[in-house]
Order: C-alpha cells, then sequence, then structure tokens
C-alpha cells in the first residue's frame, strides 16, 4: 500500500493500521495512531495526524481531498485528551478540519468546514460547508447546523438522509476506481 508520495509511518510506538480494502490517495501523509476501515477512502493530500492519541476512521467512511484530522493529547482533567474517532458511512467534504471529534455514523462535515476539541456530530448529522462547530458542541440526530460559529438551521429528512447515504456509495465505488489505478488491478 505504501506509495513512493504517500506518507506512513509510525510515531511514539503507534503504527497506522489500514484495512486492505481502503484507498489511500497519493500525497496523503497519515502518521501514528491512526485506524483506518474497510472500504474507507482518504483522497488526495489528506493529513491524519495520530501523534498525541488516536484517530479511527470508521468503514466505508471518506475523508475527501485536503481534509486534515488531528486531536489533542491527555491533559489536566481529561487523561484521555481528545482523540478524533469517526464513525461507519461518514461524509467528510473537501478541506475540512476535524480536530478531537466524535462524528457517530453516517454524520456529514461540508467542504471547509472545522469541528473543534470535544465536539460530537451524532448519527445522521450535519455541519454545513464552511461552517465552525465551537469546542464542546453536540449536534444532535438529524439536525443541519451551520455559520461560524455553527447553530441550528433545521431538522433532516428521510429524503435528505438518503441523498448523503448516495455519496457514500458513490465514494465507496469511486475509490476502487482509483485505487485499481495505483495497484495495477481492474475495478470490479
Amino acid at each position: 500500500m505504501q506509495r513512493p508520495d504517500t506518507t506512513i509511518i509510525a510515531i511514539n510506538g503507534k503504527t497506522p493500521r489500514i484495512h486492505d480494502s481502503a484507498f489511500i490517495a497519493p500525497g496523503c501523509r497519515i502518521i501514528g495512531d491512526v485506524e483506518i476501515g474497510p472500504d474507507a477512502s482518504i483522497w488526495y493530500n489528506c493529513v491524519l495526524r495520530g501523534d498525541v492519541t488516536r484517530i479511527v476512521i470508521g468503514a466505508r467512511t471518506n475523508v475527501q481531498d485536503g481534509s486534515v484530522i488531528h486531536c489533542d493529547g491527555p491533559m489536566p482533567g481529561r487523561p484521555e485528551g481528545y482523540p478524533t474517532i469517526i464513525g461507519d458511512d461518514v461524509l467528510i467534504g473537501h478541506m475540512a478540519m476535524i480536530h478531537g471529534t466524535v462524528i457517530e455514523d453516517k454524520g456529514f462535515v461540508g467542504f471547509a468546514a472545522q469541528t473543534m476539541n470535544g465536539c460530537v456530530i451524532e448519527r445522521e448529522g450535519m455541519l454545513a460547508a464552511g461552517a465552525l462547530l465551537a469546542p464542546n458542541k453536540r449536534i444532535p440526530a438529524r439536525q443541519l447546523w451551520s455559520g461560524r460559529p455553527a447553530v441550528f438551521m433545521r431538522d433532516l429528512d428521510d429524503r435528505a438522509i438518503a441523498g448523503l447515504q448516495m455519496g457514500v456509495a458513490h465514494y465507496v465505488e469511486n475509490a476502487k476506481v482509483h485505487k485499481a489505478l495505483y495497484d495495477g488491478a481492474p475495478a470490479d
């Protein structure tokens, strides 16, 4: 899986664990305590830096081009620090910055959105493009938040959720095509 233009390295005794079916695009930097699940995709020029605590990327989740994912290590009153835990079937848009955040299954983070330490995006919750989720904020399930700082905009209906899941399916299939280009094998 290691490509000449991709950095996947251990630090502080922690080595990235990447499922064989995951797609890691050229230009990515994956460092330390990072786990990437089955059929996940980390797109061109992303940085996932688990140097102070862990980062988990769930199955079929995609982290789109130019995104940065980091975390904060142990600190007074918070011995576990602020890991970044991203569930299954999550969409993370281009140029997003995710820091010390939990994103539950089927969550969504839009283009150039930012999350800060202690944030939670519950199942099927959505942070809109360009939004900033301030520290320790929680987006409840099936809500859309937008703005800088982000605030509640509206509830998401079944059609909106279905559209997001179509995006997940698209990225799983598109990642297979891209992976085959670099691995020299035909896509399914």
